[in-house]
């Protein structure tokens, strides 16, 4: 049956004109409202005030507009049942056969900072989920639009046929549902800032931990396989608005990824993000083998590199800036699975093209910022949230615990190897020095056999190194071995019920220690 009537009603109004036009050429009557109305009419375009179908105008400052029995009528009919259309017949109920419709910018709204209760409440949009809900449910009659980017396939399709497919307004209606549940999700969570204890509401801070956390996820790319081949996995990301950061980096070459490739990337991107001078990552297995920060990428990637240079093999890159020729004509010499980076030279993206296999990847703008969002780690029966660990250390909350201080040199290393142990699984140690790692024990069940494990997989003398522990030395033996492999300093949380034996080792072994009162467990 071709589409008769469409309602337009939309607060995007990206590509509405030209849809609309191309609607009025098979004699679409056009139902709109409002400044949608006010646009199209401005356009030359013939359109029917919804009131003036309904009969009832638009009321209580703009909150009834098409709450109207007329309008969800004409959406919810079934075409092909004969009791629905005598009732239809018999109060005048007309089929509006094609609904657009996209809602009022409620997440936009409440990131504003001058926010205020009621501009947030006047945002909740009432009658647009209404509309797409009706529409979507009668999606064996009604065609539903919610998103721009599906008008060139629904006007084409009405151009051709007089109507779009079955199958289309199916995948359309679930885009819709999709669409309405996650604004209802965004609308929970929004309202917990509100207060009612004064006797009307008022806006507060957001919650650290929201009462109730909604998600709502679509699927962007399967990828090869989770974790093992015998696992199926995808990358899915936020519906409701463009992906960002790794979710958004334009693949330039190489095979398709997998699972185990995302996660890696996400390690090595979001160490890499730590650093403002030129850096470069090697990770693998999800744990930093080298990192360094120097005067010019190439550099940074050699110091990097030479920390571990056999576990780099087949492991994953990153880089905080445009890779440039000098840098790509050194990595090309190692078998790599992935790079990831802010951009590649165009020589860069010659040299890389040698290697077919090879994925590269370029961030979007933005795509070097820290991860921000709530982490959430599923379990049988639940969902684990917590913060991003945002934490950084402040020069004057750093506490010097043994009678020697470190030296400005070796307060620059400590620094660099605090950021660096943020990343390394638990138990973790970093030796460091110049600027880059030189040895890296991960993920151990004992802070010592970290120790030892690092000390065992560094390439060079670690003499004159700094030490990094993600959280405190339960005994002085960590230290020991430290100061035997030939640490100067040390930088730990502290808060051991053994503090005081560690910094006497510390002291009798002629180190400095720092303590920062936080710790960088990583699970």
């Amino acid at each position: 049956m071709a589409v008769q009537r469409a309602l337009i009603s939309v607060f995007d109004k990206t590509g509405i004109v030209e849809f609309a036009k191309r609607l009025v050429a098979p004699k679409i009557e056009i139902l709109s409202t409002g400044g949608t109305a006010k646009l199209l009419r401005e356009a030359g375009i013939a359109v029917r005030d919804v009131s003036d179908f309904t009969g009832w105008p638009e009321m209580l400052g703009g909150r009834v507009k098409t709450l109207h029995p007329k309008v969800h009528g004409g959406l919810l009919y079934r075409r092909g049942h004969a009791e629905d259309q005598k009732q239809a017949a018999e109060h005048g109920i007309a089929p509006i056969d094609l609904v657009v419709v996209n809602l009022y910018p409620f997440e936009a709204t409440a990131a504003k900072a001058s926010l205020t209760a009621e501009e947030l409440i006047e945002n909740i949009d009432i009658g647009g989920p209404t509309m797409l809900r009706s529409a979507a449910k009668n999606f064996e009659s009604v065609t539903v639009v919610t998103d721009p980017a599906d008008f060139e396939r629904v006007a084409s399709q009405i151009e051709s046929a007089g109507d779009t497919t079955l199958a289309t307004r199916l995948e359309l209606a679930r885009k819709v549902f999709a669409a309405t549940s996650q604004y209802d999700g965004m609308i929970t969570t929004e309202l917990e800032r509100l207060s009612a204890d004064s006797g009307h509401a008022a806006l507060e801070a957001k919650p650290v931990l929201p009462e109730r956390v909604h998600i709502a996820l679509r699927r962007q790319q399967e990828l090869r396989y989770g974790e093992n081949p015998h696992q199926a996995a995808a990358l899915y990301v936020p519906t409701g608005r463009a992906p960002g950061g790794l979710a958004a980096a334009k693949h330039l070459q190489g095979k398709e990824l997998s699972y185990n490739n995302l996660v890696d990337l996400e390690a090595a991107r979001s160490l890499a993000a730590e650093f403002k001078s030129p850096a470069a990552v090697i990770i693998k297995h999800n744990n930093p083998c080298g990192t360094a920060e120097q005067s010019t990428l190439r550099d940074a990637y050699f110091r990097a590199l030479a920390c571990d240079p056999v576990s780099a093999f087949g492991g994953v890159l990153a880089f905080n800036r445009a890779v440039d020729a000098a840098t790509a004509e050194e990595v090309a010499k190692l078998f790599v699975e992935c790079i990831v980076a802010p951009g590649f030279a165009d020589r860069a993206k010659e040299i890389f093209a040698a290697k077919k296999n090879l994925r590269l990847l370029e961030l979007p703008a933005g795509g070097l910022e820290p991860e921000r969002e709530l982490q959430l780690k599923r379990i049988l029966g639940g969902m684990l949230v917590q913060q991003p660990d945002l934490g950084e250390i402040k020069d004057d909350e750093l506490r010097t615990v043994t009678k020697r201080a470190p030296t400005a040199e070796e307060m620059h290393a400590m620094r660099f190897a605090w950021k660096v142990s943020k990343h390394v699984k638990s138990n973790a140690i970093v030796f460091v020095k110049d600027g880059a790692t030189l040895g890296v024990g991960a993920g151990q069940m004992s802070r010592v056999d970290s120790v030892r494990i690092a000390v065992m997989k560094a390439q060079s003398s670690l003499a004159g190194t700094v030490v990094a522990s993600d959280a405190f030395f339960p005994f002085p033996d960590g230290v020991e071995e430290a100061a035997k492999a030939g640490a100067t300093a040390v930088i730990q949380p502290g808060g051991s019920v053994r503090d005081r034996d560690v910094i006497a080792a510390a002291d009798r072994l002629g180190l400095a220690m720092v303590f920062t009162g936080m710790r960088h467990f990583l699970h």
